[in-house]
């Protein structure tokens, strides 16, 4: 009896403790709205960051949602709040932490930087004696991030420009190789990081991350915000924190190496070609025309590929970074590389 009682114990799943978060205990099964002030103003005038937190009622790992680090990234915002609001923490194994709006004052002025002008997404993982921007970088990774054990951090395209649905993740690392094939039928970007990004920053804590790049700065756009959430959807499936509501009809993602082309002068780009396009080596993506001299040049496809990120007609400088051509790679590649 004492065999069969000791048997039983065992097969009880373990049921997960108080989170801690914000100086706040979260139980489990419930869902709560938290706040974080990052230390940027004086005090009487700082405004909570909100910060949404779905504690499940069984173990399972912490995955941490960030959006608009740029203010005018606003898809992100949108695929936290459809999310954490789908989430039932009483069926959940795990914690997802979604903060749709990290850059607050950013987003209230439509802008990318902090208001100290700089890229927050480059002051990762912070100095609490530094600057305005790494002081904010800081107390987000400290009180927020280091907590998790997985990072998905949302972004668009910047400066005019739209990225297809895509995660950048650095593919010689077998962890982040592992993590990125979790989003299902997503088209995956080579691309190590760069000292300051959030990704970086956390994947040298030990914390598996990617960031996930759907669409352009200043508007909203339904159909990349449903293929983010999707992703994400098939993310908690295969992490087995929950059900997903829809299945994804591609289970693997598909690499890519890609770089931008850039135009050679400046004037007026007008593009050829579409996002998601094929193109071949030598294939014209767009033109570069002067309006005052009515001389142009053409932008070249360098190699076979698909456009994966382009900008939108606009006027341009020399050296402006165009159309992200990417040249796929198969999966055994990818690993091997790893």
């Amino acid at each position: 009896d004492a065999d069969e009682e000791s048997g039983n114990a065992e097969a009880e799943p373990k049921k997960p403790s108080a989170l801690p978060l914000l100086g706040q205990t979260v139980e489990p099964g419930t869902f709560a709205t938290l706040h974080w002030t990052p230390d940027q103003s004086f005090a009487s005038i700082a405004t909570p960051v909100p910060v949404l937190v779905a504690h499940g009622d069984k173990p399972g790992p912490k995955l941490c949602l960030t959006a608009a680090i740029h203010g005018d990234e606003l898809n992100g915002i949108e695929m936290v709040r459809r999310l954490m609001y789908e989430l039932e923490p009483d069926q959940l194994a795990g914690t997802v932490i979604g903060v749709p709006i990290v850059n607050l004052d950013g987003f209230r002025s439509g802008t990318r930087y902090l208001s100290d002008r700089r890229d927050l997404n480059r002051y990762f993982p912070g100095n609490k004696n530094g600057s305005a921007a790494s002081r904010v970088a800081h107390s987000l990774f400290g009180n927020i991030v280091s907590h998790c054990d997985y990072l998905v951090d949302l972004h668009t395209g910047s400066q005019k420009r739209v990225n297809l649905p895509q995660l950048r993740a650095d593919l010689d690392n077998q962890d982040v190789v592992a993590f990125a094939k979790h989003f299902g039928g997503m088209t995956v970007l080579h691309s190590p990081g760069v000292t300051g990004m959030l990704r970086d920053a956390a994947v040298k804590d030990g914390i598996v991350a990617v960031t996930m790049e759907a669409g352009g700065p200043n508007r909203l756009e339904t159909q990349a915000v449903n293929y983010g959430v999707q992703a994400i959807e098939t993310l908690l499936e295969n992490l087995e924190m929950r059900k997903a509501s829809r299945f994804w009809s591609a289970p693997q993602p598909v690499f890519f190496e890609s770089e931008w082309i850039r135009a050679s002068q400046g004037g007026i780009l007008l593009s050829e070609v579409k996002l998601n396009d094929k193109v071949k080596k030598g294939q014209i993506l767009g033109t570069v025309t002067d309006p005052i001299s009515n001389t142009g040049s053409a932008i070249i496809a360098p190699y076979n590929g698909r456009v994966l990120g382009m900008a939108v007609n606009q006027v341009v400088h020399a050296g402006f970074a165009a159309f992200r051509i990417g040249e796929e790679k198969s999966t055994e590649e990818v690993e091997a590389q790893a």
